[in-house]
């Protein structure tokens, strides 16, 4: 399956050499050791993915993909493969990786990425999600649950694997083999690095970086079928954390402004829906909330504590922002006598003691929580408990006016009986939340502002400043 007389080179190059006298039981720690790298991580792939967004639009416009940001995600990606090789997607090395986005020539583990001149188009649109489904069907059984992209990376270390599939499987079974025996089975070696540079050629054309598709075959072992990795470059000279153009400075700079980049979205978004929903959802009288037909065989359907301005509470809120609450209650039977009241939780507890009741634990999609009990001690319009209460045939209505304290409401059928089924219709004035939507939208403005050009200033820099030599693709064997 290997040998460069049968197939044209791929761009991206992937090489490993295994390290001949691997330590016996380092792989059973090297998740803790590698806490350091996996932090970075994190945040060099948020990076890189608000990156790969810019070059997105880049390569749309262009049709080229910006020189300084293609060093920057390949720089990522060279500093994740290191990572990961030296702990669970190959265990390949006891070296620590190096804090580098640079090619470390004297490291086991390097990575080099054709720099493409001309990218389609039309492809940038489909290749990362469309074209690339079968070979996200090949990497998930690789690496069991896929290569994560854009909807993950805030989430994990973005380009991560070896959490399970076969490589996972066989790694781990090297690891126990070099327990016993002080020896990594070769086979197993080869077979791995065949699957992490499928993985890698598949993360690449993801990232936009090559429209040259993945190939479907394993290249077996640790030397690439495209010749290794700057096979006669001189060894460069970089700062500690990156390479010419970019320095640790501007690293830092890329990486919190990709964070502000993707808190300003979340910040937009929260703020568009609060603003779309304060304009359009509304009912005729002004207020905003949900309507749901509740049943249970119990005596009463109560609600979660509404905590307002208690931190003690399950749920915090501000009395003063929900304004005016209003609920209705309707029997499903038009027959029916139902009744609604609002009490403070201590109290509706104490009324409920012993009584059998359901607690409505989702309002927006309503799930029933069962408690086990008998009747009530007395009818619910018997009790003086309320601080808003309604009773009778067809629709009961409660107005009031939230304030702080912990609340509780319930609804029964008003003589008490079993077998509560009911139309309950919930909602608030909500006064402040066009204030509250206008002011996520400006800070989410601000801080996009402020993410880009976090961005755009050291990536402008960088591409000022002349980057490592790289060999000529005929010098490369």
């Amino acid at each position: 399956m290997t040998g460069v007389e049968h197939h044209e080179p791929y761009p991206v190059r992937v090489e490993a050499a295994l390290d001949p006298a691997l330590s016996r039981w380092l792989w059973l720690v090297k998740w803790l050791l590698a806490i350091p790298h996996y932090i970075l991580l994190a945040l060099l792939w948020i990076a890189f993915v608000v990156l790969t967004v810019v070059a997105f639009f880049a390569i749309l416009i262009t049709g080229s993909y910006p020189r300084p940001i293609f060093d920057f995600n390949v720089g990522v990606l060279r500093w994740s493969w290191r990572v990961h090789y030296y702990t669970y997607a190959a265990l390949g090395t006891d070296r620590y990786p190096p804090f580098t986005l640079a090619d470390e020539p004297g490291y086991p583990a390097r990575l080099d990425i054709d720099y493409p001149e001309r990218l389609s188009r039309g492809l940038v649109l489909i290749k990362w999600w469309l074209l690339a489904i079968p070979q996200y069907f090949v990497v998930g059984v690789f690496v069991g649950g896929g290569l994560w992209f854009a909807s993950s990376y805030s989430q994990n270390s973005g380009y991560q694997w070896a959490a399970g599939g076969l490589v996972g499987i066989l790694v781990f079974i090297a690891g126990v083999v070099l327990l016993f025996t002080g020896r990594y089975p070769r086979p197993v070696f080869d077979f791995v690095l065949g699957m992490d540079r499928w993985v890698v050629r598949v993360a690449a054309y993801a990232g936009l970086m090559t429209d040259r598709y993945p190939p479907f075959r394993l290249d077996l072992g640790g030397q690439d079928p495209g010749g290794p990795v700057y096979a006669h470059a001189p060894e460069p000279v970089t700062p500690p954390l990156g390479h010419p153009g970019w320095t640790p400075g501007r690293i830092v700079s890329v990486v919190l402004g990709g964070i502000l980049v993707l808190t300003s979205m979340g910040l937009l978004t929260g703020g568009g829906a609060l603003l779309w929903a304060d304009r359009n959802d509304r009912d005729a009288d002004g207020f905003l909330g949900f309507s749901h037909t509740l049943d249970t065989g119990g005596y009463a359907l109560v609600s979660e504590r509404i905590g307002l301005s208690d931190t003690d509470t399950d749920w915090v809120a501000v009395a003063g922002l929900a304004g005016d609450v209003r609920v209705r209650v309707t029997g499903t039977d038009p027959a029916d006598d139902v009744f609604v009241g609002i009490a403070r939780s201590g109290d509706a507890q104490r009324y409920l003691s012993g009584v059998r009741y359901s607690t409505v634990t989702d309002p927006e999609q309503p799930t029933l929580t069962q408690h086990g009990g008998g009747a009530p001690p007395a009818r619910p319009g018997a009790e003086d408990i309320w601080v808003a209460e309604a009773g009778g045939r067809g629709t009961q209505t409660v107005y009031w006016p939230s304030r702080s304290g912990t609340w509780t409401v319930v609804a029964m059928n008003a003589n008490g009986s079993p077998g509560v089924d009911v139309r309950v219709d919930a909602g608030a004035k909500a006064p402040a939340l066009t204030w509250i939507a206008v002011g996520l939208l400006a800070l989410g403005v601000v801080l996009l502002a402020g993410g880009v050009a976090l961005v755009a200033i050291p990536v402008q820099r960088a591409s000022r400043t002349p980057g490592p030599p790289r060999p000529e693709s005929a010098d490369r064997s």
